[in-house]
């Protein structure tokens, strides 16, 4: 079990801004993907069709109703006859309401229900990805993915596929009763296919990159601004406020002129369709003109033609226009396929997702790392961690602890060398509970705080909760919160201090029960009371456990098995605090240094 990496002030031993962002599929892979999807719902899909088909077909005879109320205006027919007409007219109007209101709940719940199934999929891939391609790509990258393209996504489904559907129905069912009239009103309306056909080319050709090109660059400010915001006290700090104003500046621009470019493009595109529709409006309204003096058709039938190809306008323009949702959809749908179609870290090595029973060793060797080609930030590092030895890392800022400590959690491969725990790599142990990293920033899930604890052991009794928060000296706050343990937590409920969160990422930790611990700088947002109470819950946490600890304070190293101090990326000292102490090397200086703030 992994944790997510805290936050952390850039510096040669964090990897390098620049992201590698997650694929995007290809078009024929997602439309494969949305078959997929909709296999299961065949029946539904087709029930929806056919009512749709029903209503757009009831709708259709408005037109010869009032196409017959003209005729018998022109003849001078009974008062009664134009009142059953008209009568009619409002069947028709309350069958097509209900059966186009049942069809569009359908269509609805079809595309909720794939909707459900896709997000279902993205979370359980992008939650199962090796930690080390998320950091690559960035926070921005996958955020974007699983908010606004999951937001665009729903809102053609919930919109635009519903009226898509509606609109494709009445053109080819218009078209059909307009053949059935005349043949002849049939080829007056499609002098304005060639029109259609040519803008539809037009504006697919130059949407497609472009709604691209814009979920990109989105992503790209996205990460831009969680990078400034999470270095924002670096930034102060180096006086750098002016160059990330302009990056974040520069990334808006991007988007900016993006979204003005397709501005300017479905401007064009609606100017292209007025022509087609004017072209064919005029050539329906000469044809009837001419079947009737011919006498080949009546006044009535030619004014139903006109009303026929007047009430294509709107959904020919919407199933056209709706190509602009349909292409922001789709690149929205390709990011989202993109992502379920990695490999999960269940799916690297199926065989080693747990390491084999027995004592559980650590063992580096020869590991060098490097974030950049040419730039090592470790060095050479051979480095044993016997079973249930408590090791502590320490070193200036910059020395490479972190790294070594995502090293030995898997986060992500070494350059060069090996690590091995338990005799397997750690980026082969996927799923299992091996291995837990606890950072310095951990989350609190919103909800109950029993919720939150189960999340670690999902069967767990109230009992064991209990025994967890108690064995970490945080049983009493928990039990002592409004309504205990039920207490909602997190987000919107109550809030929890540092030293509260850590020590229920602690209980967490009992309720895993991972051989392996990995403590980043864990008590490192605590206050001095704080640290100290923390020290102690770390200490019966991490008991009987193999345990690698990035030491912020002196006083948790001291308390360890073994200490083993970095500085540029190497291993420069290693052994207990008294030999260390008594060496006066690095750990010495270090430790001395400590001890006179403190006093």
């Amino acid at each position: 079990m992994t944790g997510t990496p805290g936050t952390r002030t850039p510096s040669q031993a964090e990897p390098p801004g620049s992201a590698d962002l997650l694929p995007v599929a290809t078009g024929a892979r997602t439309r494969a993907a949305v078959a997929e999807l909709l296999r299961p719902q065949r029946g539904r899909a087709v029930a929806a069709f056919t009512v749709m088909v029903g209503a757009t077909a009831v709708g259709l005879l408005v037109q010869p109703l009032l196409g017959r109320i003209v005729d018998l205006a022109a003849d001078r027919g009974s008062a009664d006859a134009v009142t059953t007409t008209a009568a009619l007219l409002v069947a028709v109007a309350l069958a097509q309401g209900l059966s186009t209101g049942y069809g569009l709940s359908l269509l609805s719940r079809l595309g909720e229900t794939t909707l459900a199934r896709l997000r279902e999929r993205f979370v359980e891939r992008a939650l199962g990805l090796p930690l080390e391609r998320v950091e690559k790509a960035g926070a921005g990258d996958l955020t974007a993915r699983v908010t606004a393209d999951v937001s665009l996504i729903a809102e053609a489904v919930r919109n635009a596929l519903p009226e898509l559907a509606r609109s494709m129905l009445t053109i080819v069912l218009t078209l059909g009763a307009m053949a059935v009239l005349d043949w002849r009103f049939l080829l007056a309306a499609l002098l304005a296919l060639p029109v259609q056909a040519a803008t539809a080319r037009w504006y697919v050709g130059r949407a497609v990159p472009l709604y691209a090109a814009q979920r990109v660059a989105a992503g790209a400010q996205q990460q831009q601004l969680l990078d400034t915001v999470a270095a924002s006290s670096t930034v102060r700090a180096f006086r750098l406020e002016g160059e990330h104003t302009e990056r974040v500046a520069e990334r808006s621009r991007s988007v900016v002129d993006l979204t003005m470019r397709g501005v300017r493009l479905v401007l064009g595109f609606y100017s292209r369709l007025h022509i087609a529709e004017y072209i064919g409006l005029a050539a329906v309204l000469v044809t009837g003109y001419w079947l009737v003096r011919q006498d080949a058709a009546s006044l009535g039938t030619a004014t139903a033609a006109a009303l026929y190809f007047h009430s294509l306008f709107g959904p020919v323009n919407a199933a056209l226009a709706l190509l602009d949702d349909a292409q922001s959809a789709h690149a929205g749908l390709a990011r989202l396929v993109g992502v379920t179609d990695l490999p999960s870290t269940a799916d690297t090595d199926p065989d080693a997702t747990a390491v084999r029973p027995g004592p559980l060793d650590v063992t580096v060797r020869a590991l060098t790392h490097a974030y950049r080609p040419g730039h090592p930030v470790l060095h050479d590092i051979d480095l044993t961690i016997r079973h249930g030895e408590r090791v502590a890392l320490v070193g200036a800022s910059g020395a490479g602890k972190t790294t070594l400590a995502r090293l030995v959690a898997g986060i992500q491969p070494p350059t060069t060398g090996t690590v091995l725990v338990g005799g397997v790599p750690p980026t082969a142990l996927g799923t299992s509970r091996t291995v837990a990293l606890i950072t310095q920033e951990t989350h609190v899930f919103s909800g109950p705080l029993a919720d939150d604890l189960r999340l670690a052991r999902p069967d767990a009794t109230d009992t064991e909760l209990r025994a967890a928060l108690d064995r970490v000296d945080a049983l009493a706050w928990a039990e002592a919160l409004p309504d205990g343990l039920a207490t909602v937590v997190g987000e919107g409920g109550h809030t929890l201090s540092g030293a509260q969160t850590q020590a229920l990422a602690l209980a967490r930790l009992l309720l895993a029960d991972p051989p392996l611990v990995i403590l980043d700088e864990a008590t490192a947002e605590a206050g001095s009371a704080g640290a100290r109470a923390l020290e102690k819950a770390v200490a019966r946490a991490v008991d009987g456990r193999t345990a690698l600890i990035v030491a912020h304070r002196l006083s948790q190293a001291a308390a360890a098995d073994r200490i083993v101090v970095m500085d540029g990326g190497r291993i420069v000292e290693t052994g207990t605090h008294d030999r260390l102490r008594a060496s006066g090397g690095r750990y010495a200086a270090l430790w001395n240094a400590w001890s006179d703030t403190r006093t």
